[in-house]
């Protein structure tokens, strides 16, 4: 797939094949394109060119049963302050097409799932940033999506945030496929199987994390940009 604004080419010729349970990251700076393609996937903005399919439904020829098996989490998560948590992940619930009989049961599940229980009866509002995480990953999973998208989900958290956030991920990988975006190279070698290397909307390689040692993603990185425009490199986050 691809994606151009105004005659810009933002998302050069991306392919890539994800499997259930499994967890790509998307690494690379600001800029590189990450975003963009979780938008196109989440049916946000339709590609330029190619084609995304979800479960086996086209995104955008067959958009309402795509999206209804994907769980999207943008970097800027709009939750609704004035809502209480359990409050808020009814109304995404009703929003998601659930039925009235499993608005509870459902409810009930995310909760669990994310440890929510202690902040069911509190407004959103008054969430530290690790907790209103939690809730917007909550209706994320509401309706069992299969594919649960990620964008940037550690801007803002404490160290110890980020640790109970990686944990999240690799439980949650034991029953959904999961694309997380990040320009952090040590988030994704903690949480995800394979990465995905992305510089200037351009997919560089996709390599499988097994085995890595520490720090081993930050030298591949830097051998497949060797070639690049040194100025580029100072954008990156190790």
């Amino acid at each position: 797939m691809g994606k151009s604004f105004g005659g810009r080419r933002v998302v050069e010729s991306f392919d890539l094949v994800l499997a259930r349970n499994e967890v790509i990251g998307l690494l690379g700076p600001n800029g590189s394109g990450k975003s963009t393609i979780l938008r196109m996937i989440a049916g946000y903005l339709r590609p330029s060119a190619g084609q995304i399919r979800v479960a086996g439904f086209d995104v955008v020829q067959e958009g309402l049963e795509a999206r209804r098996r994907i769980g999207y989490v943008p970097e800027d998560v709009p939750l609704y302050a004035a809502m209480r948590t359990r409050e808020f992940l009814t109304f995404m619930a009703k929003l998601r097409g659930l039925a009235r009989a499993d608005l509870g049961p459902a409810v009930d599940e995310v909760v669990e799932r994310l440890s929510l229980q202690r902040a069911q009866s509190t407004l959103i509002g008054k969430l530290s940033r690790g907790f209103r995480q939690r809730v917007a990953i909550a209706q994320a999973l509401l309706g069992r999506p299969a594919l649960l998208l990620l964008d940037e989900p550690t801007n803002g958290l404490d160290p110890r945030q980020i640790i109970e956030l990686r944990e999240t991920i690799r439980i949650l990988a034991g029953e959904v496929a999961i694309l997380v975006s990040s320009h952090v190279l040590a988030e994704i070698e903690r949480v995800a199987d394979r990465a995905a290397i992305l510089l200037d909307g351009r997919l560089l390689d996709v390599l499988s994390l097994d085995g890595v040692p520490p720090g081993g993603l930050e030298q591949v990185f830097l051998r497949l940009t060797a070639d690049e425009p040194a100025g580029r490199a100072s954008e990156w986050h190790a």
